[in-house]
């Protein structure tokens, strides 16, 4: 496997980051800014760089690198395959009247199935449902397949995500990644770090990802009680404090970002689905959570593998961004440190994880966690 990594910055000519060197047919993932995504000229400026290559573009609210995470920029990896191969497919939502499920099952079943060995998922982050999405993914393959990824991202704004497979950067696009080759080895882990507190309460109200009521009470109102004076700064301020949800059907509970809020309904609106009859808990973390939740991921990752990783492929949370502030780098650091300077990492912060819970297969969409995907050939 070769890789190269470039970055660019506003107004700036592409820097290399790791050593240019000539590649054939790579896949090249690039994640970066929506702002500078929306270039007209961003396709055609990586078709130049790489002739032959399978470009797949993801906007993200931060780009993580080899050496640092890169913010307000484009970073692109480009890796060559020499034992394994790919395939890429891709569907958009808007062109299934916003159906989460079908999309997601649409999408996996083009990807040929014989051998194939898994599958990373770049989704559009504004309209899509990522339970359903989710779900979707996981019936099309009948729970058996290992599939990760990450809803794309906007930074803090929240108003649209890009992505696209040789093409300009769009709305509504999903672009899917099967990979395919006898010797490949991928593992996986998610953490989050994070510590529920207050009252639990049951959801009794609600309908596919709005939550309209807890405990007979508006989910807004209480929502904004516990915030106090934060309240003001919602949205935004509710990605630090996500909702611990224990459904009824399910063995684990999950995190759930909130992503918007609805004044009219007295409503919040999460990243996925919340059941009525669930139970809920805020939670909240620190930067020393978070990092070290960050290292017991990539150690969870190495564990029984059999080879030597190659690439790693990190998608962690927004939300997670905006606790670590100018300290982000430190949960990529601890991540580097446990799977060696020499491996390749690149990755995204996102709207949405997309990983089985450690130990299963069926995929899911988390929050708040920081999910790695270890990959030799």
């Amino acid at each position: 496997m070769k890789v190269v990594q470039l970055v660019k910055y506003k107004n700036k000519d592409w820097e290399y980051i790791k050593e240019k060197q000539e590649l054939k047919s790579p896949l090249v993932l690039v994640f970066g800014n929506r702002y500078m995504l929306e270039s007209d000229t961003i396709y055609k400026e990586l078709r130049e760089l790489f002739l032959d290559g399978h470009i797949v573009f993801a906007s993200s609210c931060a780009e993580i690198s080899s050496d640092t995470v890169n913010q307000n920029s484009i970073t692109v990896t480009a890796i060559e395959f020499e034992k394994s191969t790919f395939q890429i497919k891709t569907s958009n939502i808007l062109n299934t009247n916003l159906d989460s499920f079908k999309t997601g099952n649409d999408l996996i079943k083009q990807l040929p199935q014989d051998d194939l060995k898994y599958v990373l998922v770049l989704s559009e982050g504004s309209f899509i449902n990522g339970s359903q999405l989710t779900k979707g993914m996981s019936d099309a393959t009948k729970n058996n397949l290992l599939i990760t990824g990450g809803l794309c991202g906007d930074d803090e704004r929240f108003e649209k995500t890009l992505a696209s497979y040789n093409e300009n950067p769009k709305e509504g696009e999903l672009v899917a990644i099967g990979f395919y080759g006898e010797t490949l080895e991928i593992s996986f882990s998610i953490h989050g770090g994070w510590t529920p507190f207050g009252p639990e309460r049951i959801v009794t109200k609600s309908k596919d990802n709005i939550l309209f009521e807890l405990d007979g009470k508006p989910a807004l109102d209480l929502y904004k009680t516990y915030l106090g004076e934060k309240s003001k700064d919602l949205p935004g301020a509710a990605l630090l404090y996500p909702l611990n949800v224990t459904s009824t059907n399910e063995k684990q509970s999950i995190v759930r970002s909130i992503l918007n809020i609805d004044e009219a309904e007295n409503a919040v609106i999460l990243a996925g689905d919340i059941k009525e009859n669930s139970k809920v808990q805020l939670m909240m973390t620190n930067v020393d959570n978070i990092a070290n939740a960050s290292e017991r991921a990539a150690k969870q990752a190495l564990e029984n593998r059999k080879n030597k990783t190659e690439l790693a492929l990190l998608v962690s949370c927004i939300g997670r961004k905006l606790v670590l502030d100018q300290r982000v780098e430190e949960e990529i650091e601890e991540v580097i440190e446990v799977i060696g300077d020499n491996t390749a990492i690149t990755g995204f912060y996102s709207y949405g994880e997309i990983a089985p819970f450690h130990g299963e297969v069926a995929c899911q969409l988390h929050n708040q966690t920081m999910t790695i995907t270890l990959i030799s050939e």
